[in-house]
């Protein structure tokens, strides 16, 4: 079976990532490509240093209603017999191309939506109305967490063409004996520029407004000069983030480490990972932390509001406001034992391996291209 994914770009956000995992398990008889509509970034570069075809269709913006002819001939030349999408423009234009060059299986992943913001961005009644013709021209639509199923219920879409198969981590990744963990942290914290004895709080995401990285800044303002913060990406909130850092006068406890593909090994130079976002339509990063062996403290997580308290201990709701985590994190640094080291994978960890949720996209596949 040839498969065609087709993506917004790949840089490192979370749908990115989570595309990059599922191609590495998903079953062998399923022959995958991607293409990127725009900004082939450093996920694209991983993909095609693991062996993956990569295409690039340089499309220049949303209403490069030019990009869409080359995008039907591409997808027509591959002869692909499923093409999935993956965000807001892929799903416009990729379903349209699909159903264009002959494709009868077209899947989108519903990554990033709320009933008034998707990926970030409010929806308007022309966003929805470009949203919902688009997607009855797929065969399926897969949300990736309940809250998003029910979403696109409320919107009108049938619930039989909505299939809930959720994100995944990778949990074997972030299985290290213990001298080997130590050691990276080691590494880690000197090439991070921490220094020895700090306690260490850390964020993953896009450094975008509704990851709310700024309500850690603040709660920074009001711990221990010894606490540091890292943040884990890149994003167009960067500049912002430095400069209120320097408002704040914690900018030379702040950690900024951009893109990076080592998000497993990086976290083992944390103490607690923090997720003040209130906008999440599933929570990845609050499962790698978890898979860290990291005490987490949230906002949200509909992933783990899906399952019950005692599949994640060591993860605690908080409001997404400083002074809640300022609070929280200054008693978990009380608590706290570096000399205990991880703590053991929560049940939650195995509900969401990559190596089970590939194997339901991978049936889902089997199943409608068999229809």
């Amino acid at each position: 079976m040839r498969v065609l994914h087709i993506v917004t770009g790949l840089a490192s956000g979370g749908a990115e990532r989570q595309l990059q995992l599922l191609l590495r398990h998903l079953p062998p008889h399923q022959q995958c490509e991607v293409l990127a509509l725009t900004n082939p970034g450093t996920v694209a570069t991983a993909l095609r240093a693991e062996g993956f075809t990569v295409h690039h269709l340089d499309m220049r913006g949303n209403r490069d209603l030019g990009a869409l002819p080359r995008l039907v001939r591409l997808v027509r030349t591959g002869r692909y017999d499923l093409v999935h999408t993956h965000l807001y423009r892929a799903q416009l234009y990729g379903r349209l191309a699909a159903r264009l060059a002959g494709v009868r299986a077209v899947v989108s992943t519903e990554h990033s939506l709320h009933a008034g913001v998707i990926e970030g961005r409010p929806v308007t009644r022309g966003v929805k109305g470009l949203y919902l013709a688009a997607e009855r021209l797929g065969t399926t639509t897969v949300a990736v967490s309940r809250q998003v199923a029910q979403t696109l219920h409320a919107w009108g879409v049938p619930p039989s063409r909505v299939e809930l198969i959720p994100n995944g981590i990778d949990a074997a990744r972030f299985r290290r004996p213990e001298a080997e963990r130590a050691a990276a942290r080691r590494r880690l914290r000197a090439e991070l520029g921490l220094p020895e004895g700090s306690w260490v709080v850390g964020g993953i995401g896009r450094l975008v407004p509704g990851k709310r990285f700024d309500v850690l800044l603040e709660a920074l303002a009001g711990l221990d000069r010894s606490t540091r913060l890292v943040l884990i990406g890149e994003g167009p909130e960067r500049a912002a983030l430095e400069r209120r850092a320097v408002e704040l006068g914690v900018r030379e406890r702040l950690v900024l480490t951009g893109e990076r593909d080592d998000v497993p090994e990086l976290l083992a130079a944390l103490d607690v990972l923090a997720a003040p976002s209130t906008e999440e339509t599933f929570g990845l990063g609050v499962l790698e932390g978890l898979a860290a062996g990291l005490p987490v403290r949230h906002s949200a997580c509909p992933a783990l509001d899906e399952l019950p308290p005692s599949a994640a201990p060591q993860a605690r709701r908080i409001p997404s406001d400083p002074t809640a985590y300022a609070t929280s994190l200054r008693e978990l640094r009380r608590l706290d034992d570096h000399t205990a080291g991880p703590l053991p994978h929560p049940p939650a960890v195995g509900h969401y391996d990559i190596v089970r949720v590939a194997a339901d996209l991978g049936a889902l596949y089997d199943r409608l291209a068999r229809a």
